[in-house]
């Protein structure tokens, strides 16, 4: 299939499974009664999201490479404020911060724009981190100096650093995967969310035992066994929109699936440390926009990475 019919495949797919889901939502609530069921609540609004999200994701992918890079700055500054508004800043921060979402984080997304993989894959975790200090130093302010420029310096790095891996798959030339490069990232999200989907599933119908009770005590070892191994064997599904063989295509759906769940696990964990639930209210059914997002965090600068590394020549 040429990438046109593949992209329209995929998405036709996609709509048709959003559409079971839905039917199985609608059904569920009108079993449910007058007593409203919050399992059955939250699923309905996980779907409602989906739908839109998919709706979204695929405006941009009509848009082509810029539509796509537009798409994730606008995520990447979303997220990055959802960050910021939970850091304990000061006066003193107010020239980082603002130069963390209009200097470095449109310098990011302009260098993968122009493919400049030299410098968008060291900008942030090396200069970035070298001056945002320095920048710091400037108000004099030495109070809790160290914790703030610590959270300056994961805000970057999680919300504009390892969000921008996803488009910048677009500038991998993979040999004879030319022109597909949209199709990577509908796999890196596909697999990681319906990990996270897959893993709430298996957690309500099986779970009994706890992974993680005090950072999330909704995440079971039932849980996670069977939604990492179905996204892996979705993933494996997914073979021909990738470059992979069926194999491979299982290996790094197992791989991302896994970090993607760990990254869950240290998001989970930041947000305990905060005292809060969820990182904001921007998407109805899933929080704000980094806990939508949490998972792609972690496993898409090691999605990237490793195919870059055995793909591209």
């Amino acid at each position: 299939m040429t990438p046109r019919e593949q992209t329209i495949a995929l998405f036709v797919g996609i709509i048709v499974l959003l559409s079971v889901a839905s039917a199985i939502g609608y059904w569920l609530h009108l079993r449910q009664g007058a007593v409203p069921n919050p399992v059955i609540t939250n699923l309905n609004d996980r779907i409602r999201a989906w739908w839109v999200m998919v709706l979204v994701i695929g405006l941009a992918f009509l848009a082509g490479a810029t539509g796509v890079i537009l798409l994730f700055a606008f995520v990447s500054f979303a997220a990055l404020r959802e960050f910021v508004t939970l850091t304990d800043t000061r006066r003193g921060d107010h020239y980082v911060l603002a130069a963390m979402f209009f200097i470095v984080l449109p310098v990011q997304y302009a260098l993968i724009w122009i493919d400049w993989y030299g410098l968008y894959s060291i900008f942030i975790p090396v200069y970035v981190f070298l001056l945002a200090p320095i920048v710091a130093t400037m108000r004099g302010d030495t109070t809790r100096f160290m914790e703030r420029v610590s959270e300056v310096q994961w805000g970057l790095m999680i919300c504009v650093f390892c969000i921008s891996h996803v488009p910048a798959l677009l500038t991998l030339d993979i040999p004879g995967y030319e022109g597909r490069e949209l199709l990577l990232i509908a796999f890196l999200v596909i697999v990681v969310q319906s990990s996270d989907v897959l893993q709430y599933v298996w957690g309500k119908l099986l779970g009994r035992h706890k992974v993680a009770p005090r950072l999330s005590p909704s995440k079971t070892w039932e849980g996670l066994v069977g939604g990492v191994l179905s996204a892996s064997a979705l993933g494996a599904g997914l073979w021909w929109i990738t470059p992979f063989g069926f194999w491979h295509a299982a290996v790094l759906a197992f791989l991302i699936c896994m970090m993607g769940f760990l990254g869950g696990l240290v998001m989970s964990a930041m947000k305990r440390d905060r005292g809060v639930k969820d990182w904001g209210h921007m998407i109805e059914g899933h929080g704000g926009m980094l806990d939508r997002m949490d998972s792609v965090i972690f496993a898409a600068p090691i999605f990237f990475h490793v195919t870059r590394f055995w793909w591209v020549p």
